[in-house]
């Protein structure tokens, strides 16, 4: 493995294999081996989670974050993405579920998250629409999630 630089400014935080790392001070870390982590800025809080792919980025972000719930994430991800799978009729959405449910099968939390992150513009997009007034207003299914304890 090549080896990896992050820089970090101060105050920040980083999540490395389920450790929370905050730095007081401009900090460049560098990772000599493979590693889990996710920089703060991509973390999303419980409360951001408010529609169907952020929730699904949430439980993926449970994977990385807390190896103890993992396995429970992970099967709450395979809940969430059949669920899911049933209800989008969008292509670029659906091929995105079927991506990110390979990097998942593959232990690729990390990726599926940057592929998650490229499906919530489009989800914004189809809820706008949906949201809008007029006679052929549908409403999108709600995923509810609790924040701990799988």
């Amino acid at each position: 493995m090549a080896t990896l630089r992050i820089t970090l400014r101060a105050g920040e935080r980083i999540f490395v294999n389920g450790a929370v790392l905050k730095v007081d001070r401009k900090t460049t870390l560098e990772f000599l081996n493979d590693v889990t982590f996710l920089l703060e800025s991509h973390v999303m809080q419980a409360e951001q989670a408010t529609t169907p792919l952020r929730q699904l980025y949430f439980i993926v972000q449970m994977m990385l974050m807390d190896p103890n719930s993992a396995a429970a994430a992970r099967q709450l991800f395979g809940k969430t993405l059949e669920s899911m799978l049933g209800t989008y009729q969008n292509s670029d959405i659906v091929d995105g579920l079927a991506d990110i449910e390979g990097l998942i099968e593959r232990e690729r939390a990390f990726e599926a998250l940057k592929r998650l992150r490229t499906l919530i513009p489009i989800e914004d997009d189809i809820l706008r629409i949906t949201a809008s007034p007029g006679p052929a207003r549908t409403k999108t299914p709600e995923l509810r999630l609790a924040a701990g304890g799988f």
